[in-house]
């Protein structure tokens, strides 16, 4: 069996995140389908992690086993024969046998995009969380020191999650401004459930003041999710790159 990796882009406005539904449809159905045409088997695409409903992703890695004889390289215009307009495959090679995109994923990097100006942009619907509140940015970086490091992050993550420990590790979180966007960047080892949206939501709450940048270390101490901001919405969030061993 070959074990193909696919680097894929989509938009996720349209599916209920990316893992198959009974009753909804979800980004790797769609895929599996598109593979299923121009291989002929029935496979099982295995994602690097889930989305939610509504989030989005600029390169996404999944990997499947097949005995098609089609070449690595060529999987990808095979696939993009059958896709929708909203997914993208950008790249596909094959792997070692070993090679899982969920389990040999090392490191992932969300970005959250904020429109902070009065009126929203009609073209940046679903793509961004529209907030016509002046928000302070200064402050919202004076936040995001808090949160690199190893912590127990139990605090920011919603019910329903099943893992056997809420610490993670997060590398790097960054909050930048170009005009009217503001652009919320995180790197970490792994991510609880709606994290990356409950640190986004508690830095907003900071940039309208109703949290202190001051406070953040304290807020992630007590594990206590009433503590920490609301749970911005799926829109903006994009997941935008995960890190493999070269």
């Amino acid at each position: 069996m070959r074990n193909i990796k696919l680097t894929v882009s989509y938009d996720g406005a349209g599916y209920h995140g990316w893992q198959r539904q009974e009753n909804a449809l979800s980004v790797q159905e769609v895929l599996e389908r598109a593979i299923a045409r121009c291989t002929n088997e029935k496979v099982n695409l295995i994602g690097c992690g889930r989305t939610d409903t509504g989030v989005h992703a600029k390169a996404y890695i999944c990997n499947f086993h097949t005995e098609s004889k089609i070449p690595a390289e060529r999987f990808v215009y095979a696939i993009n024969a059958g896709l929708p307009d909203d997914i993208v495959c950008l790249a596909s090679e094959e792997m070692p046998e070993e090679f899982h995109a969920k389990y040999s994923a090392k490191k992932k990097r969300y970005t959250y995009y904020i429109q902070n100006s009065e009126f929203p942009d009609v073209f940046l619907q679903k793509r961004a969380w529209h907030i016509p509140q002046k928000l302070d940015v200064s402050a919202m970086q004076r936040a995001t020191e808090a949160f690199v490091g190893t912590h127990d992050f139990v605090g920011f993550a919603s019910t329903g999650f099943s893992v056997k420990t809420t610490v993670r590790t997060i590398e790097s979180l960054t909050v930048t401004k170009e005009n009217n966007r503001i652009i919320i960047d995180v790197v970490g080892n792994g991510f609880l459930y709606n994290m990356v949206r409950i640190i986004t939501g508690t830095l907003f709450f900071v940039g309208v003041g109703k949290l202190r940048a001051e406070d953040m270390k304290e807020i992630i101490a007590s594990c206590d999710r009433t503590r920490a901001g609301i749970t911005a919405p799926p829109d903006g969030l994009f997941l935008t790159e995960v890190y493999y061993e070269a």
